[in-house]
């Protein structure tokens, strides 16, 4: 397993379905809100959502966050993992 390509993977892997989160709480906000309530075994999330437009760089930059972390975590994951198997 090779770190850097381990954690591009899942750097990819990460951003792609952060973007399609993204993408159905904005086509389907209420359906969206009440699938997380029953995920968070029935948590109501609904008295913290604030009505405002979509952020481009909200959006922008937790996506570059999310990749950067999840690229760190994998490139760890896989140098650890080769480590081990040793």
């Amino acid at each position: 397993m090779t770190p850097l390509r381990t954690g591009l993977a899942l750097a990819i892997t990460v951003g792609l379905f952060y973007a399609l989160c993204a993408l159905v709480w904005a086509l389907a906000p209420g359906p969206f809100l009440g699938f997380m309530n029953n995920l968070f075994h029935g948590m109501d999330f609904s008295t913290m959502v604030q009505l405002r437009p979509f952020a481009w760089t909200g959006f922008l930059t937790a996506l570059l966050v999310l990749s950067s972390w999840a690229f760190f975590a994998g490139v760890f994951f896989a140098w650890l993992s080769n480590r081990l198997m040793r």
